[in-house]
C-alpha cells in the first residue's frame, strides 16, 4: 500500500469524538517541556553519574573548537549568558542560547594561527593507512578454548576497570590524592552501569551481521536501535543519525566533541574481534570511529585497537605500548601527543613525574577530550609494568576519564595474561552479571559476553 493510500484510509476511517476539556491529549505537551528543559539545563551544568563531577557542556564545546584550531574570540558573551539563564531559570532565554551557541560552533572558522593545523590532518582510512606503520606481531595460534579464555578474561577486565573508575572519573590527580588519599581498589561497591561498553555492544551486534564487512551506517543504526543516550560526542552523533545522516557526516556535523575520548573508550572491541592483526583491529576502528568522531579522537580508538590486538601475541605491555605508539602516522597531532607520554616516561624515574609533566602540557584541554587520557593510559601501563593492582592505582590516581581509561588498558593486559592477573578483590564483587542500558540486552552474562564475542570473530 503507497504512503497516500495508508494515509487516505486512516482519515476516511477516523470519526468525530469530542473531548472535554481536562483530557490528557494536550496536556501531555507540559511533559515533553519539562523533558526539553531538563535537557537544556544538561548542557549547561550537570554532574556525572557516579562521580558527581561538574560538567558544563556547551562551556566545553568552545573549549573543544578552540582546541581543534577554530576561532572562538567573543564567545565569552554566549557563554556568560547561558550561565545567567540557567542560575536565573529563565528557560526561553536558556534555550535560545543555546540554539544561538550551536550555531555559532556550526560556522567557527578556521584560526590560521593555530598550531592545531601544523600537524597533518587525517580524515579518512585510506589516508591514515598509508602512513600507519601497525606492529607485525605474527599470527595469532590458539585453540578455540584458549581464545574464549583471552576474551574472558579482556572482558571482565575492561568491566573491572571500568567499575573503578566511575566512582572518581572528572577529578585532577591532587584533587583525588587530597581528598581520598591512595586509590588501591574499589571506593564504594562498584556496579558495571556505565556507558563504556553501551557502544562496545552496539558494535558487536553490527559486526555480528555482516562481520569483517561492517559498515559505519550499520553501526550507526545499531545505535539508534539500542542506546537511547548519549553524551558529547555521541549526544551528537545520536541526534545526526535520528536526523537520517551516516556515518562520517553524523560523527562530523556540528560536533564541537568530535576529538574527546569516546571513540578511544571504545576501541577495545576492535582488538578483540581482530587478534593479533593490528592493522585489521585499526581498520575496524577507523570504521567505527567515525560514526562519532573525526581526525585525532578516531585516531584514539585505532591506538587502543592496535594496543588490545597486540595483547594477544606481545605480552610485554612496555613492548606493547612502545609498537602502537610507533604504528601511529607520525605526523598527526594525536601520535605527538602519545610520543610526549612515553618520552616522558623513559625519562622519568616515578609515574607522577612523568604525570605531572603531562597533565602541565594538555592543561588546555577538557578532561574527556583524548589527549590527557592517552596520556594517562600510557603512564599507567608503562609505570604499572604488567602488574594489574600497580597499573590501576596509577590510572586512578591521574584522574580525567578514569573509568574509560581504566576499562582499555585493563583489557589489553588481561587479554595477555588472563583472569589470574586480578585477585579476588577485584573480580569477586562483579561476578559474572553486566547491566547496562542497552535496549533488549540489559542484562548479560560476562562469560556469555566472550561466548558471543568468540562466536562472531570465528
Amino acid at each position: 500500500m503507497k504512503a497516500w493510500e495508508r494515509e487516505h484510509a486512516t482519515m476516511a476511517a477516523a470519526r468525530p469524538k469530542l473531548r472535554e476539556e481536562d483530557d490528557q491529549t494536550w496536556n501531555a505537551i507540559q511533559a515533553l517541556e519539562d523533558s526539553e528543559d531538563a535537557q537544556a539545563r544538561m548542557l549547561w551544568y550537570s554532574e556525572v553519574p557516579g562521580s558527581g563531577a561538574p560538567e558544563r557542556l556547551m562551556v566545553a564545546g568552545v573549549q573543544a573548537l578552540e582546541n581543534r584550531g577554530m576561532l572562538v574570540d567573543g564567545w565569552e558573551q554566549l557563554v556568560d549568558s547561558g550561565i545567567a539563564a540557567l542560575e536565573a531559570g529563565d528557560m526561553p532565554a536558556l534555550h535560545e542560547i543555546t540554539a544561538v551557541t550551536w550555531q555559532a560552533f556550526a560556522n567557527a572558522r578556521k584560526d590560521e594561527s593555530s598550531s592545531y593545523w601544523n600537524y597533518e590532518q587525517i580524515e579518512n582510512w585510506e589516508q591514515c593507512k598509508r602512513s600507519l606503520r601497525p606492529p607485525d606481531t605474527g599470527e595469532y595460534r590458539e585453540s578455540d578454548s584458549g581464545f574464549l579464555s583471552r576474551l574472558h578474561a579482556g572482558w571482565l577486565g575492561q568491566i573491572v576497570g571500568g567499575a573503578l573508575g566511575t566512582a572518581i572519573e572528572g577529578y585532577t590527580a591532587d584533587a583525588l590524592k587530597e581528598s581520598l588519599g591512595d586509590i588501591r581498589g574499589y571506593l564504594v561497591k562498584p556496579n558495571t552501569y556505565n556507558d563504556d561498553i553501551t557502544y562496545e555492544i552496539a558494535f558487536l551486534k553490527a559486526f555480528e551481521q555482516s562481520g569483517p564487512r561492517v559498515t559505519g551506517t550499520e553501526i550507526g543504526n545499531q545505535w539508534v536501535a539500542r542506546i537511547p543516550f548519549g553524551w558529547s560526542a555521541e549526544l551528537v552523533a545520536l541526534r545526526n543519525l535520528r536526523a537520517g545522516m551516516v556515518a562520517p557526516r553524523a560523527g562530523s556535523w556540528n560536533n564541537p566533541y568530535s576529538e574527546w575520548i569516546g571513540a578511544q573508550m571504545r576501541g577495545a572491541v576492535c582488538g578483540m574481534v581482530a587478534p593479533g592483526n593490528a592493522r585489521e583491529a585499526a581498520r575496524l576502528a577507523w570504521i567505527d570511529g567515525e560514526v562519532s568522531h573525526t581526525g585525532n579522537g578516531i585516531l584514539g580508538e585505532v591506538f587502543n585497537a592496535m594496543l588490545v590486538s597486540v595483547s594477544f601475541v606481545e605480552h610485554d605491555i612496555r613492548s606493547a605500548v612502545q609498537q602502537c605508539v610507533d604504528a601511529l602516522p607520525p605526523d598527526s597531532e594525536y601520535a605527538s601527543v602519545v610520543r610526549f607520554a612515553l618520552d616522558e616516561c623513559s625519562e622519568r624515574t616515578s609515574w607522577r613525574e612523568a604525570w605531572t609533566a603531562c597533565e602541565k602540557r594538555y592543561k588546555t584541554y577538557n578532561w574527556v577530550h583524548a589527549y590527557p587520557n592517552a596520556c594517562a593510559e600510557i603512564v599507567a601501563l608503562w609505570f604499572g609494568n604488567g602488574d594489574f593492582d600497580e597499573t590501576m592505582h596509577i590510572v586512578a590516581m591521574a584522574g580525567q576519564d578514569v573509568d574509560c581509561n581504566a576499562a582499555q588498558i585493563a583489557t589489553a593486559l588481561c587479554v595477555a595474561q588472563g583472569t589470574s592477573c586480578m585477585s579476588g578483590a577485584w573480580t569477586e564483587p562483579i561476578g559474572d552479571e553486566l547491566d547496562t542500558y542497552v535496549r533488549g540486552m540489559k542484562k548479560l552474562g560476562i562469560q556469555e559476553l566472550a561466548a558471543w564475542t568468540a562466536r562472531v570473530t570465528q
